[in-house]
């Protein structure tokens, strides 16, 4: 597997965490440095007379330190790794010390003790719980958020009846309440929508409003009639709702994929003050499938399995229902990452069959907000101000914060380069960008 600093840094549960990184990256910090086929090691001296003993599986990557800290990884874990990127000549390639052997070791059984559990939950008989009292819940669910897209379709027309120009925050509080409204009836995922709109509307953004309350309203218009849509985008609207699937529905409904996939990006933002949302973009080497894992981490401890853009893992995944068949979850034996010595697979595609793509998963839903976007050969140019992406004769906006603009086009110098990114149907927030031939991807971590 090739790592690079930007892959490593991708791991760090907040900024914070990676910036205190780099501050440990002196050798002289580090009195003991080892490695071995599965894992690196070292003693970290801190603050206090005896050094952390910090340990990275390489498999994973996982990370283990004696240090007090709550988060995963801490910083010292980053550092090593760092430093193990940067100069793998200071790493004694010895044998493990105890205390790193026999956590791998645990670590291996713990690993087949899972695998043991789920083969035996696979075998015992499922419990069939009262069909009718699960029936009755989900009915009277149903009903509480199609009470509630109602209440929303009439409010919607009191705004559009209103005007947008004379909004101002005093009336934005309005829409704040009808958020919490539908919160109150089971329906966070149209609350959320509720707050994008009024988000857009705050920033004078008066498309961008229009589109947001468009889409409640087509919600609202689909939650009159669900009955009688397709199973498929039945699931959709629940989603849209924000009634999530739970993981057992998901993997009982699916059709698992295991395959290898090449990691094409990962985004990862801070929803609030101690929840951090990671998605990750893959690409099936086989199918050509395209995949988003969605995972979420509370308080700064990170998230349980590492996934390194530029990589090529093999994983078993599901699909969730719904009309994209985009959102996937790990599943069975087969859901860890386990890394390759070989190059990822980059995706071999056309400008052309991107949009199709796009276009068709937009037919099949219009609440499909974000989209993999793969520009083969772009030249990266800055146009009055901004930035876009020049590809097949289309500029496309870029979502880029001013360092990662300069990274990008000192690392292109005005050459073509391919760009993976989500498209929100007005600009592409850019993840990963690399050559052909080229291993590592450069990885962007920041947006406007």
């Amino acid at each position: 597997m090739s790592l690079t600093l930007d892959a490593v840094l991708a791991l760090a549960p907040d900024a914070s965490s990676a910036k205190a990184a780099q501050g440990l990256l002196s050798p002289s910090g580090w009195p003991q440095l080892g490695a071995s086929a599965a894992a690196v090691w070292g003693a970290c001296q801190g603050s206090g007379s005896k050094p952390y003993q910090t340990q990275v599986d390489l498999g994973g990557p996982a990370f283990r330190c004696t240090c007090p800290s709550r988060k995963f990884p801490c910083k010292h874990g980053l550092a090593l790794l760092m430093l193990r990127v940067q100069n793998a000549a200071l790493f004694k390639d010895e044998a493990e010390p105890g205390w790193v052997s026999e956590w791998l070791a645990t670590r291996g059984e713990k690993a087949q003790k899972k695998e043991e559990r789920q083969a035996a939950a696979a075998d015992k008989p499922v419990a069939q719980a009262d069909p009718e009292a699960a029936a009755a819940r989900e009915a009277q669910r149903w009903q509480r958020i199609e009470a509630a897209a109602g209440e929303l379709q009439r409010w919607l027309a009191d705004q559009i009846g209103r005007g947008l120009g004379a909004l101002n925050a005093e009336l934005l509080q309005t829409w704040a309440t009808m958020a919490a409204r539908l919160v109150d009836a089971q329906a966070p995922g149209l609350a959320q929508r509720v707050r994008d709109a009024a988000d857009s509307a705050l920033a004078r953004d008066t498309e961008r409003t229009l589109h947001h309350l468009g889409l409640l309203q087509l919600a609202c218009e689909a939650l009159q009639r669900r009955t009688t849509l397709g199973p498929a985008l039945q699931a959709e609207l629940r989603t849209v709702a924000g009634w999530p699937h739970d993981r057992a529905e998901v993997l009982a409904a699916a059709t698992p994929v295991t395959e290898r996939w090449t990691v094409l990006g990962m985004a990862t933002e801070l929803r609030d003050a101690k929840l951090t949302e990671r998605r990750v973009w893959l690409q099936g080497e086989a199918s050509g499938r395209r995949a988003w894992l969605l995972d979420h981490a509370f308080a700064g401890r990170g998230f349980e399995q590492a996934w390194l853009a530029g990589s090529s893992v093999v994983a078993t995944l599901a699909p969730f229902p719904g009309t994209a068949g985009l959102r996937m979850l790990c599943a069975g034996a087969g859901a860890g990452a386990e890394p390759t010595l070989g190059p990822p697979l980059w995706p071999a595609t056309t400008l052309a069959a991107e949009w199709q793509q796009v276009g068709e998963r937009c037919a099949a839903s219009p609440w499909v907000t974000l989209h993999p976007l793969v520009l083969p050969a772009a030249v990266v140019v800055q146009v009055g101000g901004q930035t876009r992406a020049v590809c097949a004769g289309r500029a496309l906006r870029l979502l880029l914060g001013e360092a990662d603009t300069w990274a990008l086009l000192a690392a292109t110098g005005g050459l073509p380069v391919a760009l993976m990114g989500e498209w929100d149907g007005v600009a592409l927030r850019p993840l990963t960008a690399w050559t052909p031939g080229q291993a590592a991807p450069l990885w962007l971590r920041s947006s406007e």
